[in-house]
């Protein structure tokens, strides 16, 4: 088996995606975060794939999704989770596991509250739903959420440089032998097209709503129990183990595996997630 690539209409969007794995396999469907794309999974997939139907959309705004402009899209995350919702109709999937990470984790949870029937289980893979979760390092972004002016704006723009996505983003925590710059080099060309630091400013001030719905997310939680697997990079510069830690008091039986890596940890440690992920939903889904 390989990864095929595709693409799907949903509205005025086409949607690019990864496929692998059988077509009548459980579902995992794996959301990607900022600034990256579906190609953050090019090593997990292969990994997975003799057990699972894979499925790795890019959001509107990343990797090889064509969206319309900033003026006729409105780059938030309510959007990005309505094309997700549409994109999943479009291709037929009705049960799935969501692998989150990052902006994939408001994104998939608004998913899962939408439609809570459909999601099997869920794996959070340094993807916060707390408050607990945020380091001391979002101060120029909550500055901008409290007060949006131009200057704000401005302030948050060093977040999307080629320096801070190789040596912040991906570089603090990470063994740097183990860490591939394939991942980080196709960020920073992603990030220099025109155009796109302007959607990603929209989406970092539109941020502000996720820790909004946290507790609708929790409540989520404690409603439906879904079967939850935390993997985290424990050295995560944003998103720090507690964030991790806070699924037991929604979830009490979730699964909690600190990484000694950093935010993206698929990037040094796909082979030790693949395998909790195999071995999780062995469990979960096939017991």
């Amino acid at each position: 088996m390989s990864v095929s690539y595709k693409t799907v209409a949903v509205g005025d969007v086409e949607v690019f995606y990864r496929e692998a794995g059988p077509v009548g396999a459980p579902v995992i469907l794996l959301l990607h975060g900022f600034p990256t794309s579906s190609h953050m999974f090019r090593d997990l997939m292969p990994l997975l794939q003799d057990r699972y139907r894979l499925i790795a959309p890019d959001l509107p705004g990343f990797g090889n999704t064509k969206s319309p402009p900033r003026g006729r899209f409105d780059y938030t995350f309510d959007n990005l989770a309505r094309i997700v919702e549409g994109f999943v109709d479009a291709i037929g999937l009705s049960k799935y596991a969501l692998y989150v990470f990052d902006y994939g984790a408001p994104t998939g949870f608004r998913l899962a509250l939408a439609r809570p029937e459909s999601v099997t289980a869920v794996i959070t893979q340094n993807g916060n739903a707390y408050v607990d979760g945020f380091s001391d390092e979002w101060g120029p972004w909550e500055k901008y959420w409290r007060d949006p002016t131009p200057e704000n704006r401005e302030a948050c723009r060093p977040s999307l440089s080629a320096e801070t996505i190789k040596n912040w983003q991906y570089g603090t925590g990470a063994p740097p032998e183990l860490l591939s710059p394939d991942g980080y080099t196709l960020d920073i060309a992603y990030m220099a097209r025109p155009g796109a630091e302007e959607i990603q400013l929209d989406l970092v001030l539109d941020y502000r709503t996720n820790p909004q719905k946290y507790p609708a997310f929790q409540a989520y939680f404690r409603r439906h129990q879904p079967p939850l697997l935390a993997v985290w990079g424990k050295f995560d510069p944003a998103f720090i183990p507690p964030g991790a830690a806070a699924y037991r008091r929604d979830i009490p039986d979730a699964e909690i595996h600190m990484l000694d890596t950093g935010h993206f940890a698929l990037e040094t440690h796909a082979t030790q997630i693949a395998g909790y992920i195999r071995e999780f939903l062995q469990r979960k889904l096939h017991s």
